[in-house]
């Protein structure tokens, strides 16, 4: 796993000042951390390294990358695909360590990710779907773009055992901000 990690031909998108590279198996440790901080957790609820590695690195859905400020790992940046044809977008997901946030760089990896994903493989559309209540991420979103479509009820569990709902949010490529 690690020589396709590593491998040249996997996309590196680089922003002004944050790296997009596919994520590794050594990478787990650092993420279950960031995962697990308060800010995080309330979102992502609890992972640990086995689940990190089957839902980041063996989802063949989905593709995981590392957010690297600096050299260091600081976020992790999700992107599935769907490729039919007549319904191609890309869904992303995004979580930064809290010593992170309030300074651009999510909005920065996002749009790094995006425009890549228009650039490289031709995607017209986005979705993200945060949290109703995670009003952090709805306007960094917004700030990227990404317009509310509607609230999916009952949407996810939360860490606490009770449906939440979640707000579809997309983005068109000629939207970007």
């Amino acid at each position: 796993m690690a020589d396709e990690v590593d491998s040249p031909d996997r996309p590196r998108p680089r922003g002004p000042r944050v790296l997009l590279r596919p994520l590794g198996e050594a990478d787990l440790p650092v993420v279950e951390a960031l995962i697990a901080e308060p800010a995080v957790v309330r979102w992502w609820g609890a992972h640990d390294e086995q689940r990190l590695r089957r839902d980041l690195l063996e989802d063949e859905l989905t593709e995981s990358f590392a957010i690297e400020l600096e050299g260091q790992l600081i976020g992790v940046l999700l992107v599935s695909e769907e490729n039919t044809p007549d319904y191609r977008h890309a869904a992303l997901d995004i979580s930064l360590a809290t010593a992170h946030h309030g300074r651009g760089l999510g909005r920065e990896a996002l749009r790094t990710m995006i425009d890549h994903l228009v650039d490289e493989r031709g995607h017209h559309r986005f979705t993200i779907d945060p949290n109703v209540g995670n009003a952090v991420a709805i306007r960094c979103y917004s700030a990227v773009g990404f317009k509310p479509v509607g609230v999916m009820r009952r949407y996810e569990r939360g860490s606490d055992g009770n449906w939440g709902d979640g707000l579809l949010m997309d983005l068109l490529a000629n939207e970007r901000l």
